[in-house]
């Protein structure tokens, strides 16, 4: 497909005799060529991140090098495993607190379905040839089924009126997506079938499904996706075994969530200003204890006055100002001011100052 033919950077190196060598577009094949080699116990179920390469165009959402976040489960073709990992990715969006992604899943068929879909898309797509994008009546002659994948609004019209996989699944791939259909039911996971989805690989049979994000252009919204990929390990040298994952875009998922508003503004980290007009340790030594008990503390250094001092407080959005003047340390107490407007201030002893500060916070919550 376009990631092997047009996407891989491939290179020789300066060896004697130089090695012909590629960075990896994904890692899923990476990984079957592991179990390959290694033969780990079936099911064997991981997950990874790191860098992948295509050579893309750049632009919003598609970079040369990209961020992923994967998981893979060999060993298994029992649908619930396709459940599993399917609402593994739900929850880990949701997570994010990305409530406008949606699932979309589809069957891509198995060995027995695929030959009599593939001949009547053929077909289909060749009768309308002419109405296709000049990109995708390349493509019409590599791989068919990739023409279903195209976002080029020219191909559009002859897309949403292609034969559909559903109508050619065999009863055992059927039975295994009606399964899968039932397990995301049992999870209340909302879901919507999209009888033209393909993935960007050529591997995947059967479930196959993708993740959107609404927020994105429609062109690039995928934050991710994956599906079954029962042949691959054969295909890498190892023995015959079924698998599911998915990829998750790291960088489309940061565009998403910063588009859809997702990561709410952070919090104003100061929540304790120690004003300490008395020197020595004793502010220093407060701070960390402030600090051990979770709080987010600030305090200001080279000596300066009260009135400074508190003005700094005011300005760091601290909701309590823990005030240590010479009578205070003299006494081994600290005063802990209320900073909204008209709160008071009490002296506690050292001891107790952690204890008064929590509970301050915790009444401002109220």
């Amino acid at each position: 497909n376009d990631v092997v033919t047009k996407e891989l950077f491939e290179f020789f190196d300066k060896g004697d005799p130089p090695r012909h060598l590629a960075l990896r577009p994904e890692l899923t094949a990476s990984v079957c060529r592991a179990f390959a080699e290694h033969r780990p116990t079936p099911p064997w179920k991981i997950w990874y991140s790191g860098p992948q390469f295509r050579y893309e165009r750049p632009q919003a959402g598609r970079y040369r090098q990209f961020d992923q976040v994967g998981v893979e489960t060999l060993g298994t073709d029992d649908p619930h495993a396709d459940v599993e990992v399917i609402g593994l990715g739900l929850r880990f969006y949701e997570a994010l607190g990305m409530k406008q992604v949606r699932l979309l899943i589809n069957s891509l068929g198995d060995s027995e379905s695929r030959p009599a879909y593939d001949t009547a898309l053929t077909d289909y797509l060749q009768s309308r040839r002419g109405e296709l994008s000049e990109q995708s009546q390349l493509t019409l002659e590599r791989n068919p089924l990739r023409v279903l994948d195209s976002k080029r609004e020219q191909d559009q019209p002859v897309i949403a009126e292609a034969p559909l996989m559903a109508d050619f699944l065999s009863g055992e791939s059927a039975e295994h997506f009606a399964a899968v259909m039932a397990g995301l039911d049992s999870l209340d996971a909302a879901y919507e079938v999209s009888p033209r989805l393909v993935r960007g690989l050529d591997y995947y049979t059967r479930t196959t499904f993708e993740f959107v994000a609404d927020a994105l252009d429609t062109a690039q919204n995928a934050v991710g996706g994956g599906g079954r990929y029962d042949g691959l390990v054969e295909e890498l040298g190892g023995p015959p075994t079924p698998g599911i994952g998915f990829a998750l875009g790291v960088d489309r998922i940061l565009l998403a969530c910063d588009a859809g508003g997702a990561f709410a503004a952070p919090a104003d980290p100061v929540e304790v200003f120690v004003v300490d007009t008395a020197g020595g340790q004793s502010a220093a030594v407060l701070c960390d204890r402030l600090r051990q008990a979770g709080l987010g503390v600030d305090r200001a250094f080279d000596g300066r006055s009260m009135k400074a001092q508190m003005k700094r407080a005011d300005r760091s959005g601290a909701d309590v100002a823990v005030i240590i003047g010479p009578d205070e340390q003299a006494e081994g107490t600290a005063a802990v001011r209320d900073m909204r407007p008209g709160g008071d201030q009490r002296r506690v002893a050292d001891s107790e100052v952690v204890s008064a500060v929590s509970e301050l916070l915790a009444s401002r919550d109220r």
